[in-house]
This record gives structure tokens, sequence and C-alpha cells, in this order.
């Protein structure tokens, strides 16, 4: 990982931290703010060791643009949780009609930045 990678990274994770600090959850119930703040802090850290390996520029990249997706997500909405994609099943066409198989390749291709790391965790 270059310098600059790596210095991006760690402002990610202090900036996730300086964030979970000053939640506010919408309800405005002290338990539910606290709930909350303890949820972005554990996600964080999380996600933080589950790539710590990583080594590809590429793959890098890909984490701290979902990174830069949820947290402007959350900010936005106020809500610190993933929003789901709802797509039904067998909801995706394929150009040979409707088979399992390329279902799953479609609906994998069709996962937002957002959620690209929320099923491994």
């Amino acid at each position: 990982m270059s310098s600059v990678t790596r210095a991006e990274v760690l402002s990610l994770y202090r900036r996730i931290f300086r964030i979970a600090r000053s939640w506010h959850a919408q309800s405005t119930l002290q338990h539910d703010t606290d709930a909350e703040r303890r949820y972005i802090v554990q996600e964080a850290q999380t996600l933080f060791r589950q790539n710590q390996q990583l080594t590809e520029q590429e793959s890098i990249k890909k984490c701290i643009d979902e990174c830069n997706a949820r947290i402007e997500i959350g900010l936005h909405y106020r809500n610190p949780y993933p929003r789901p994609t709802y797509l039904p099943p067998m909801g995706l066409a394929t150009q040979k009609g409707r088979k399992l198989r390329g279902q799953q390749k479609l609906r994998k291709q069709a996962k937002p930045v957002y959620l690209q790391s929320h099923d491994e965790t």
C-alpha cells in the first residue's frame, strides 16, 4: 500500500470515528443514539480489519469508494445502516431466459457500491 493510500485509509477511519462521536439518532432518544453509535464503530472496525490484508490498489480503491458512499448516504439519510436493494427473486432477465446462475450473476453485478461488503460481514 502506498503512503498516499495509507493516509487516505487512515483519514477515512478517523472520519468515521468522528462521525460516530457526534452522531444523533433521528428519534432523538438516547438509547437509539447509543445503539447507532455502537453500530457505526463496530461496523467500521469489522470492515477495516477484514480488509486490512488487501494489497491490490484496485481492491483498495473499491473499498475506499464503498466507505465514502456509505458515509455520504448515512449522513444524508441520518441512518447508519446500509440501505437495502429491492430486487424481486428472479426479477432480472437474462438473454437465455431466467436461469438461476444467470440471476445470481446479474444480482451481484447490480449490487450498489455501498453494499459490496455487506453480505460478507
